[in-house]
């Protein structure tokens, strides 16, 4: 009965299509998928960036004699292809607002006619088979110059030659840059639009122009978020004019602030969810931490950043090489950009190794493009699992903690059948094991062990759509006030220790649209039915999910039991390449999930509305339980 009432809805919902062109409604179908695809990010850029190794203290000898171990290493040929040159490198701003490079540090820079040029630089990188990076500030200074005291390399001259960030100088820097200069990727940080306030010392000893900040790290109800996303918003548009060939990165540093989950894969090709890592166990837990919770904000071609790799130093050197197995093993994971942090000019074999591990890159590098999903949650273990392009899993079991600990996997975490067997490869190791049902494993402290599974699955005949998240992009999800998330593991500062009150959750992003739970990770729940697989979202959202040869999806749809506000009714809309396909009536919350698919062979985008009469400031969550793409 449930088969044949789904088929009959699907067939009434046919005979109607709405206006694509109804302005007026902010979930209209549009047809179209909206995450970023211009530029060259369909996998995430590996490379090695100079500001861990040597923050500002960075000369052409060290870039060129970093770029030479990559390449005689054998790294250049595993992926990493970016030398990213970081802060250091710029003398003043000219009066014309051309940008002046430091020629005691890069001779190359000097030409027969005084001016400066990169293009020596970056042909010297392009002729070993690089690609090269620059970096800049979406503001007038940039952070090294607002938070780092009596370092060498820092700009000189009047305020407006020290001046070397982006603003009011978008289209001439990015004209340079990329056209004159041959740059492939630029990181834009953005400290100088929220450190410069008419009162702070450094402006009011003269060294800085006041400019009223934008964005405060700390609270987000002080952020002016729609003109922070406009300002990075035109350095996306500079970057397409300048780059016709889209061969061009992107790479979007608010450190997780003004809400930047929201709308970053809009514009960006990766997009830093985080402050600084440190070399220190806490900090790259906190680090990872702001990204693990958003696989479906994560697209080829606009990549969650945790941050450069810190492999090498501290919790993750030569003594630590459990840690920094585990480090190396949660960014491929995490589909972050492989980008290492440094000297390689004293690196250790070992180190080298773990860098190289080509089983691990090739997670980090899986067409597929899809981020790993929190399968199991805790303050002391994370189970995280990947599906593969070929339909393996990757799966990593984490310690987080400093004691040994026993973890069982599950059938059910991978889903696949408890009654078949499912085969193991140790990826860190090569050794094979099957088991079904569970298997008991025992972790060092802060160890990571990862796996590639194979077995049985659960859905025969398709997909969960919470295993395809680099196909399904939250387009609106629903939230209106952005809040805190207080899920990110609290690590100290470490500029500024317990010297101040608290660390508080700081980044954006509680409430968004979440694979297997619901947007406050709960487990999925409809009028007191659980689910295991499913997508939860807010009401009022509008998901877009990419279809690549299924025939039809199916799903069981509802109001969560989570729901706080649980006044209005909720209904679910399937479109396929913008036309109604199924609609369910009007459901509240209590009632139970109700069935609906649609015929979707032919589609190339199918989207998922779940629309409320009233325009609530705190809708409720609503769950596409067991959400589907089937043959």
């Amino acid at each position: 009965m449930k088969r044949a009432a789904a088929t009959a809805l699907v067939a009434l919902a046919a005979l109607w299509t709405p206006p694509l062109a109804a302005q007026s409604d902010p979930l209209a179908p549009t047809g179209r998928w909206s995450a970023y695809t211009r530029g060259a990010a369909q996998l995430p850029p590996m490379g090695w960036n100079s500001w861990n190794a040597f923050a500002l203290d960075i000369s052409e000898a060290k870039l060129l004699g970093s770029a030479q171990i990559i390449a005689s290493s054998g790294l250049a040929a595993k992926g990493y292809r970016y030398i990213d040159l970081d802060e250091g490198w710029w003398a003043r701003r000219a009066a014309d607002g051309r940008m002046v490079i430091r020629t005691d540090k890069f001779p190359s820079a000097l030409l027969s006619d005084g001016r400066t040029s990169f293009r020596p630089l970056t042909d010297k990188l392009h002729g070993m088979g690089f690609k090269a990076g620059i970096y800049s500030d979406i503001g007038r200074n940039s952070c090294g110059q607002i938070h780092s005291d009596d370092i060498p390399n820092k700009p000189s001259g009047t305020v407006a030659e020290r001046e070397v960030g982006l603003y009011g100088h978008v289209d001439q820097d990015i004209a340079l840059y990329f056209g004159e200069w041959g740059f492939d990727l630029i990181k834009v940080d953005g400290c100088g639009i929220r450190g410069l306030w008419p009162d702070s010392p450094k402006v009011l000893s003269g060294e800085f122009r006041a400019l009223t900040p934008l964005v405060d790290s700390g609270s987000l109800g002080t952020t002016d978020i729609a003109a922070t996303k406009a300002l990075y918003d035109r350095v996306r548009q500079a970057l397409e004019r300048n780059n016709p060939d889209n061969d061009f990165i992107f790479s979007l540093c608010l450190w997780g602030a003004a809400d930047v989950r929201s709308w970053a894969r809009q514009m960006a090709s990766i997009s830093r969810t985080s402050e600084d890592i440190f070399p220190i166990w806490g900090r790259m837990l906190h680090n990872m931490d702001t990204s693990i919770r958003r696989p479906l904000y994560a697209h080829p071609g606009s990549w969650n950043d945790p941050d450069m790799l810190y492999i090498g130093t501290g919790d993750f050197d030569a003594k630590h090489l459990t840690e920094a197995r585990s480090h190396f093993s949660l960014w491929a994971m995490l589909n972050a950009p492989l980008m290492i942090g440094y000297d390689l000019r004293s690196a250790d074999p070992a180190l080298m190794a773990i860098l190289g591990k080509s089983e691990v890159i090739a997670l980090d590098q899986d067409p597929a493009g899809n981020q790993a999903v929190l399968a199991y949650d805790s303050d002391d273990v994370s189970i995280l699992v990947k599906t593969l392009a070929n339909g393996d899993k990757a799966v990593a079991v984490l310690n987080r903690t400093s004691d040994p600990v026993t973890a069982s996997l599950m059938a059910s975490h991978l889903k696949y059948a408890a009654d078949a067997d499912i085969s193991l490869t140790d990826i860190w190791t090569g050794a094979q094991s099957k088991f079904r049902d569970r298997q008991d494993l025992t972790l060092a402290p802060r160890e990571t062990l990862l796996f590639r599974a194979t077995g049985k699955r659960v859905l025969p005949d398709g997909l969960y759509l919470s295993e395809m998240p680099g196909s399904v992009n939250p387009a609106i999800d629903g939230v209106v006030a952005p809040e805190v998330d207080p899920l990110v593991h609290r690590a100290i500062l470490p500029w500024a220790g317990t010297r101040i009150s608290r660390e508080p959750p700081r980044y954006g992003g509680w409430g968004g649209a979440q694979p297997d739970s619901t947007p406050w990770s709960e487990q999925i729940g409809v009028a007191g039915k659980r689910f295991d697989t499913g997508i939860g979202i807010l009401a009022n959202s509008r998901l877009e999910v990419r279809n690549k040869g299924y025939a039809r999806f199916t799903t069981l749809v509802g109001v969560d039991d989570s729901a706080r506000d649980r006044s209005q009714p909720v209904t679910f809309e399937i479109y396929g390449d913008g036309k109604l396909l199924a609609r369910s009536r009007p459901i509240r919350f209590g009632e139970a999930a109700a069935p609906l698919e649609a015929n979707v062979a032919g589609k190339a985008l199918i989207e998922l509305v779940a629309r409320t009469p009233g325009k609530p400031r705190f809708p409720d969550p609503v769950t596409w339980a067991e959400a589907a793409l089937r043959h």
